[in-house]
């Protein structure tokens, strides 16, 4: 069968998919795509060919020729990047390429800026390699998500896996091999539909906690007991945010940019001081909308500061900060008081392993017990009627100043995971009765591979 064949396929699939009439199935069913054999003995499927080191998980609601083929993805190891890695395929270093230059006006004054889009070669090179390593990175996490203890059996988890094997079996269905314009164009736009389709994923699967801890009335059950589904959490997360950088970067490799210092999602000159102006304005809004007021935030130290980082994680990171340290600090002292300033702290010198971020609150601090617990997914301090609110919240994105100060527990462990994602870390002290420091990492060489969980 050809590869137009197979694309016809799965589009002949998503129609019967959506009239109700069929299910994932139906696409494994041809010739092309099975190219695992399997037979069942009593209560064991087994994948002929397949080593016996690795298990072979049968994926519900699907054939064994698709979970076949997604069990041989899932035995393939994982390629991790650096930020380093990224910033130099995307300037076409490996390829001795360079961006197609041409000057546009900005506005009707003539003033010229400089219209950069990545040559050719880079976009098949990366598009070749990641119709290589996006089905392998989508079946780990399929496997994951089928074999996670009581998170596979929560409605919101099951339709995160359903649109994990949906993109899985679009990745596949195109030719592994990359090499004309026309089949670069048409795999970018199969991947600008994926990485929108999957925008809601983060808040569907802190929907998934919310649900397990109604079932396990969470009040009750001990967070040394939940060890293994916060490790599922983490690497789940994880794993999704290399697969959105991987994605974002392509995509916006292909789109003229307005500015010099980005390559693809990566600033070579990112400024925390803006970055972090620009989620205290936020934060600002949000604490505002809540209680009517909100606490002053005083920036010292390196203003000046630049250094090749994502800009957009650093905003999600300073905003689930800062936000936090709003609402404890109202909170502690009551609205409409005379609140103590927040205060961020840019740290950074020539010999500095590390760019390193503090906020500092005086919010009343957090419980010695808890802070063990602040890193769970399953735990949040949010009302339960905000939590129910969250549960409904609807906005595609993973992240909105339209969210609630507080609600399904994901934003501190999601924050950890975007700073160690380049190899960062995240760390709070607290005394208790008084306020909280919090301390962001970030590696300033940016050449620290993805910590890819297996």
């Amino acid at each position: 069968m050809t590869s137009a064949a197979v694309v016809s396929a799965f589009r002949n699939l998503t129609r019967r998919m959506k009239t109700g009439t069929s299910n994932l199935n139906t696409f494994a069913t041809s010739k092309n795509i099975a190219l695992m054999s399997t037979t069942t003995t009593g209560s064991t499927t087994k994948a002929k060919g397949v080593s016996s080191k690795s298990p072979f998980i049968k994926i519900e609601g699907t054939s064994n020729d698709v979970t076949a083929l997604i069990h041989k993805h899932a035995t393939r190891k994982q390629t991790g990047a650096s930020l380093q890695t990224l910033l130099s395929t995307g300037r076409g270093d490996l390829l001795h390429k360079t961006y197609d230059e041409e000057f546009v006006p900005l506005n009707v004054s003539g003033s010229p800026i400089c219209n950069k889009v990545a040559t050719d070669k880079i976009l098949m090179q990366v598009a070749s390699f990641l119709r290589h390593e996006l089905p392998i990175r989508l079946a780990h996490r399929i496997q994951d998500l089928e074999t996670a203890e009581m998170m596979r059996e929560m409605t919101s988890v099951k339709k995160v896996k359903d649109l994990y094997v949906k993109s899985f079996l679009e990745l596949v269905s195109v030719s592994k091999q990359i090499t004309t314009l026309d089949q670069e164009e048409e795999f970018a736009t199969l991947l600008d539909g994926i990485y929108d389709r999957h925008a809601g994923v983060l808040v569907e699967m802190a929907r998934g906690a919310f649900e397990l801890r109604k079932k396990l009335k969470a009040a009750t059950v001990q967070y040394d007991s939940m060890e293994e589904k916060h490790a599922f959490l983490d690497n789940f997360y994880l794993s999704r945010i290399g697969i959105r950088v991987l994605i974002g970067q392509y995509l916006s490799l292909r789109q003229p940019l307005v500015d010099k210092n980005y390559i693809g999602i990566i600033c070579s000159r990112t400024n925390p001081y803006e970055i972090v102006k620009r989620a205290i304005d936020d934060a600002s809004f949000m604490c505002n909308k809540r209680y009517g007021s909100s606490p002053e935030v005083i920036i010292t130290g390196r203003l000046d500061l630049t250094f090749p980082y994502v800009p957009d994680h650093l905003h999600y990171i300073m905003l689930e900060l800062i936000k936090n340290s709003m609402r404890a600090t109202v909170d502690w002292h009551g609205i409409d008081s005379d609140y103590p300033p927040i205060r961020v702290v840019i740290a950074d010198g020539k010999e500095n392993e590390d760019v390193v971020i503090k906020i500092s609150d005086e919010g009343g601090g957090i419980l010695r017990s808890d802070m063990k617990r602040i890193w769970s997914y399953l735990f949040t301090t949010a009302d339960p009627a905000i939590q129910e609110e969250m549960v409904s919240f609807n906005v595609n994105v993973d992240h909105s100043i339209k969210s609630p100060l507080a609600g399904l527990g994901y934003g501190l462990p999601i924050s950890r995971s975007y700073a160690r994602y380049f190899g960062g870390d995240i760390s709070l002290m607290s005394m208790e009765g008084y306020g909280t420091d919090a301390f962001v990492y970030l590696t300033r060489l940016g050449n620290s591979r993805e910590p890819l969980p297996t």
